[in-house]
């Protein structure tokens, strides 16, 4: 895991071992998540359940769903922005394109979306991509009851988690010109409650840590958890919406993958008690 700067960003390593609720090693690995999202706002997780071969496969069937001709692209449509196909434009990103997938680890859906991109079906995409997804879903659970059990409020977990909708986007950077840095996308706090991103090693991806622009180079077993707006208000402030960007150089093309924890529409995002000053 590499930085441009003498800071040490949180990297956690999720071991097996522990893994198990309530265990000395659960409790240690708690308060470890809890210290790296109210300093940073963000940490790498060091996550090894979901295997080389899955992350591989998924990054290479993306470059197949980028080929996909424009008139299919553009029926992954949504009226709430970012939730559908964007490509590359001014108002995020001439670098940029994305697609949006809802409830990913619903293979019903990731089924009706390879049908979208690909009339003709294409099993190996959605096998590959519900597999992925859905590790990554429990892997968001995982860490929301970290930061739960870490304020002390493991029995109540049920009625404190805020009630939400995954939403996974598949992402392309596009390398920018010959010695040029570009934006890839514009800095910003996120709107979700907490996302988690997997990229295929080329980095991109820059916090700010107390002003200045750190960047993330994350390893072929890591993901990085990101604190959004939400999750600061659920927790009366005590976790960081940390501000974050992408930036590319060099030749080659970004990947990544970004699931996102989304408010169902109607929640109230409320600090449980214990967490009020």
């Amino acid at each position: 895991m590499g930085v441009n700067a003498k800071i040490e960003f949180p990297v956690i390593e999720f071991r097996p071992s522990d893994l198990k609720r309530g265990t000395d090693g659960w409790h240690r690995l708690c308060k470890r998540v809890r210290e790296a999202c109210e300093t940073f706002g963000c940490f790498e997780a060091v996550y090894e359940k979901i295997s080389a071969k899955v992350r591989e496969e998924t990054f290479e069937l993306m470059k197949e769903l980028i080929a996909v001709p424009v008139e299919r692209k553009q029926k992954n449509i949504s009226p709430l922005p970012y939730h559908g196909w964007v490509g590359p434009c001014n108002q995020v990103s001439l670098l940029y394109e994305g697609f949006g997938l809802e409830d990913a680890s619903n293979y019903d859906s990731v089924k009706s979306f390879t049908q979208l991109m690909w009339p003709d079906g294409h099993p190996r995409f959605c096998n590959t991509l519900h597999t992925m997804t859905t590790q990554i879903e429990e892997l968001n659970k995982l860490i929301w009851l970290m930061i739960i059990d870490s304020y002390g409020l493991g029995e109540k977990w049920e009625s404190v988690m805020i009630n939400y909708k995954s939403l996974v986007r598949f992402m392309k950077y596009m390398a920018p010109p010959p010695g040029e840095y570009e934006k890839g996308l514009f800095a910003h706090t996120d709107k979700p409650v907490s996302t988690i991103i997997c990229d295929d090693q080329v980095s991109g991806l820059e916090i700010d840590v107390n002003g200045q622009w750190i960047k993330l180079s994350l390893s072929p077993s890591s993901f990085c958890f990101v604190v959004g707006d939400p999750l600061k208000a659920w927790s009366n402030g005590r976790l960081k919406a940390v501000n974050h960007r992408v930036i590319m150089s060099g030749e080659k093309d970004r990947f990544s993958i970004a699931t996102f924890a989304i408010p169902v529409e109607g929640t109230i995002i409320k600090a449980p008690k214990e967490l009020i000053d």
